[in-house]
């Protein structure tokens, strides 16, 4: 009879697997955020646009902000490398409209990603408390005097 996986090695393994997307998306976009449509970066749009929607969908789906965030690790890994020269002068993202768009969307991408994903705790901030009322403390219950 086979074992189950145990809860840290399926939670490890979708860390990986979020990484991994963060890799791809920064691969492909890299190599593919210069369309225009008319004086519109539309491709690098695009990227934005699926970049915050991969980060957000990690972090719901995992609830929690750290999900969120692996994929844009991810991305940010990938685009670092894609942003050094070379001795030839060749860089993968170039300095023009569509290079910053990728660029800078894609890092306030993965920070509407995180910002919106659900905390992994529970939103103690957020907590719908009526007002003036305090959480039970723990311990000996105790009347003062009378």
């Amino acid at each position: 009879m086979a074992e189950k996986p145990s809860v840290a090695a399926v939670t490890a393994a979708a860390y990986v697997v979020l990484f991994l997307f963060g890799l791809i998306a920064g691969v492909l976009g890299g190599f593919q955020h210069a369309w225009y449509l008319g004086s519109v970066p539309i491709s690098a749009v695009g990227w934005v646009v699926l970049l915050a929607a991969v980060c957000y969908g990690a972090g719901r789906g995992m609830g929690g902000k750290l999900p969120a965030l692996v994929p844009g690790l991810g991305w940010l890994a990938i685009t670092m490398i894609w942003l050094g020269g070379r001795a030839e002068g060749d860089v993968v993202i170039a300095n023009d409209l569509s290079g910053y768009v990728y660029l800078y969307g894609g890092l306030a991408a993965i920070l509407v990603g995180v910002l919106f994903s659900p905390s992994g705790g529970g939103a103690w901030l957020l907590a719908q408390r009526p007002y003036g009322s305090h959480p039970a403390q723990p311990g000996p219950s105790s009347s003062p005097p009378s």
